[in-house]
């Protein structure tokens, strides 16, 4: 289950506020572990985070940075060089935790638009060179970067699994791979399970959230169906949730955790 370790505007984060309730509200419910929504690594006290997850049985498999841009506009594609240069170092200031955690660091929309003025193959270039200097840096670690497409109402920049997927072939890192989201993909794929089909062993991390952005089970799409095709690739990672909190977060928490562990794959 998703949750950020502070207050953030982006709402499809169910749980924020109060960490260490939050953390043991979500072990009650029954989710192995949290992923972490962390604006500034440098604001957070590491060990605390790792004890109060690890006191409350869970583990972190991934850590979004999604903040840096949501809260301060920072992102790999801001005709700012100043700008590019702090979401560099931003992702950069992951790793620490990131390698403590044994967790993956996830590029959402930390990769930024294109924007006015800024053709997109200077975009493009700017993201490929920002993820080949962070994932040189997180290789050291041995830590990995997982890019999510992102639907085209939120970004100009990599909106279906096979522009990933070309991204991936371009930055040429081993550490790189993706995190497929089903909101996303109900937006931009053709097919959700083909799609899950054509990433193989380059799934790094998994979004659950129906087709309304609610919890799995709240609108229409068919998570044995995808959930089947995922663990066809041999995926062995978390099915993360990333959704909104609607009708409340503990309601959509249980609702969506005793869906998925209802269905027979």
């Amino acid at each position: 289950m998703c949750l950020s370790t502070e207050a953030a505007k982006f709402d499809a984060v169910a749980f924020k506020g109060d960490f260490k309730t939050n953390v043991a509200r979500i072990a009650a419910l029954g989710y192995d572990g949290v992923e972490i929504a962390v604006r500034d690594p440098k604001r957070l006290d590491h060990e605390a985070v790792l004890k109060t997850v690890v006191d409350n049985g869970l583990t972190i498999p991934a850590i979004g940075t999604g903040q840096a841009w949501g809260e301060e506009g920072l992102s790999y594609t801001d005709p700012d060089p100043k700008i590019r240069e702090q979401a560099v170092l931003r992702t950069i200031d992951h790793i620490s935790l990131a390698r403590k955690a044994d967790a993956l660091i996830i590029i959402g929309l930390l990769r930024g638009v294109v924007r006015e003025g800024v053709s997109r193959q200077l975009a493009e270039q700017w993201m490929v060179e920002a993820l080949g200097h962070v994932t040189a840096e997180a290789a050291k670690s041995g830590v990995r970067l997982a890019l999510e497409p992102i639907n085209r109402y939120e970004t100009t920049l990599i909106n279906q699994v096979a522009e990933g997927l070309e991204l991936i072939e371009t930055v040429k890192a081993d550490n790189l791979g993706l995190l497929l989201d089903t909101f996303h993909m109900n937006i931009e794929e053709p097919s959700i399970e083909e799609s899950i089909g054509a990433c193989g062993e380059r799934i790094f991390h998994f979004h659950v959230a129906d087709s309304n952005r609610w919890h799995p089970g709240a609108g229409h799409l068919d998570f044995r169906s995808i959930l089947r095709s995922l663990l066809d690739t041999g995926y062995t990672g978390f099915v993360s949730g990333e959704h909104r909190p609607d009708p409340a977060a503990e309601i959509a928490a249980q609702r969506g955790i005793d869906h998925l562990r209802a269905l027979k794959l």
